[in-house]
């Protein structure tokens, strides 16, 4: 797989467009911690990006290496997230699209233009171009999908020390063996997504004491 390019920011420079930003967000499948997006604006003349690919792509060494550089050579940066209590009162999409708004907003500078990877979003905001599979096309949405990721394992980190019984500082909230044993144990937290149906599911159990996954009817 080829790493991403600023080719679309270069068509969009060229059609305009002074300042571009990409868009992308981390966190939408895991059952516990918020959702997280970041908004970079790269700068047109600045040099090689070595390394700097879809986050998933990188080892967390690599991914905090990255961010450093980011944060130092971007023409403006923003992080914006949105909690459990919004993700389970709107639905994850809704609150993802949130957390984007929140990061453009956070931005030094209002882009004239948005790269967002995944699917047009109606009520993002700005004008803006969804690319599936941006992460690994655009630069400028691979250097957010970076900055977005090493915030949030960096907060579930920090929530792990609290609740160090569901490992979130490997698992990330995500539902691994070993996460979904601990919830099962000792009940959610304020940090699970109760809208979630293996959280939602579990506080099912707890009420009729019933232990039977296969539930019909």
């Amino acid at each position: 797989m080829s790493d991403p390019t600023l080719a679309r920011e270069r068509a969009l420079w060229a059609a305009g467009a002074r300042y571009v930003a990409g868009v992308d967000e981390v966190g939408r499948g895991p059952l516990a911690g918020p959702v997280i997006a970041a908004a970079v604006i790269l700068p047109r003349d600045d040099g090689p990006w070595e390394g700097l690919r879809d986050s998933k792509r990188m080892t967390a060494a690599e991914r905090d290496a990255a961010a450093v550089c980011i944060r130092a050579r971007a023409v403006a940066w923003g992080v914006g997230g949105a909690s459990v209590r919004e993700i389970d009162r709107v639905n994850i999409l809704r609150a993802s699209v949130r957390a984007m708004r929140r990061a453009l907003a956070r931005l030094a500078v209002s882009p004239d233009h948005v790269l967002v990877d995944g699917n047009a979003l109606p009520d993002l905001g700005h004008p803006h171009e969804a690319i599936v599979g941006g992460d690994n096309l655009s630069l400028s949405i691979a250097a957010a999908s970076v900055l977005a990721k090493v915030t949030r394992d960096r907060l579930m980190v920090a929530l792990a020390r609290r609740y160090p019984a569901f490992a979130w500082e490997t698992n990330k909230g995500y539902a691994t063996a070993a996460h979904l044993a601990a919830l099962d144990l000792a009940g959610p937290t304020p940090h699970h997504r109760r809208s979630f149906e293996p959280v939602a599911q579990l506080g099912l159990f707890r009420v009729t004491g019933s232990r039977d996954h296969g539930i019909t009817g």
